[in-house]
């Protein structure tokens, strides 16, 4: 069991660090086929695993002057406020619907990153509309993650990029530092539950950390213009998970 492990760990923690991503959309799916999870059990797992890299991936962009605190913390406490707000909302919505219209976006985003290259030195112009959308930026996340299952830096960097003008590098040390919050509060409940297992939750989230080096490494040695055809090669992965997975039946 332990090789499958870090070989899906591996991937993940490469996908966060050069994505600023949380690596759930790649873990979860790729624990469930080579390690036979069930969704809850991969999910928990997946989100105690990225919460090292994310850490270690987040510190290395800090250290090169790549994160926006202020901006984090807002779009973390607006995560953590949009998932029990998006819990009662959903129930009364049409969640095809909600589905599809995020598929929407992923796809306007994807065509933005690909047809307009980002600039790396873009930062955050803060004004009373900025925060607005930060905060819109971390409940539509929170929202989004207790809906679909997807959430984090697939929402947040090409959001940032593509709306708030913030250079790709930035967008992705800020989303790591936001989701951090969010996998700790989410991981306790988790761990409370029983479906997280530290000896495979421990050697994923190892391997995670370590290659989440490299893929920092990479994300600044790639050109603009390739940061953002590969973001949205990976948007368009999503799309396709998302069109083929059923929405969930209403509360």
């Amino acid at each position: 069991m332990i090789p499958p492990l870090l070989a899906i760990g591996a991937i993940g923690g490469l996908f966060s660090g050069l994505f600023g991503i949380g690596g759930g959309i790649v873990m979860v799916p790729l624990l469930m086929t080579w390690a036979r999870f069930d969704q809850r059990r991969a999910s928990a797992t997946s989100l105690f695993a990225i919460i090292a890299p994310a850490v270690l991936s987040a510190s290395l962009y800090g250290s090169r002057g790549q994160i926006d605190i202020l901006a984090a913390a807002i779009i973390a406490v607006g995560a953590i406020v949009g998932t029990p707000v998006g819990a009662l909302v959903l129930r009364r919505i049409s969640l095809v619907w909600l589905k599809w219209l995020f598929i929407a976006g992923l796809v306007a985003a994807a065509l933005r990153l690909v047809l307009v290259v980002p600039d790396r030195d873009g930062a955050l112009d803060y004004g009373v509309a900025t925060v607005a959308g930060l905060i819109a930026l971390g409940l539509a996340m929170g929202l989004l993650a207790g809906l679909l299952g997807i959430g984090g830096g697939i929402v947040a960097v090409p959001v940032l990029v593509a709306l708030f003008g913030v250079g790709d590098l930035l967008a992705k040390g800020t989303s790591l530092l936001a989701m951090i919050p969010g996998a700790l509060a989410g991981t306790v409940p988790n761990l409370r539950a029983g479906l997280v297992r530290w000896q495979e939750a421990l050697p994923m989230g190892g391997a995670a950390a370590l290659t989440s080096l490299g893929g920092v490494w990479l994300a600044f040695l790639i050109p603009p213009a390739v940061s953002g055809w590969l973001f949205a090669a990976l948007l368009g992965v999503v799309i396709v998970q998302m069109a083929l997975r059923p929405a969930p039946p209403r509360g």
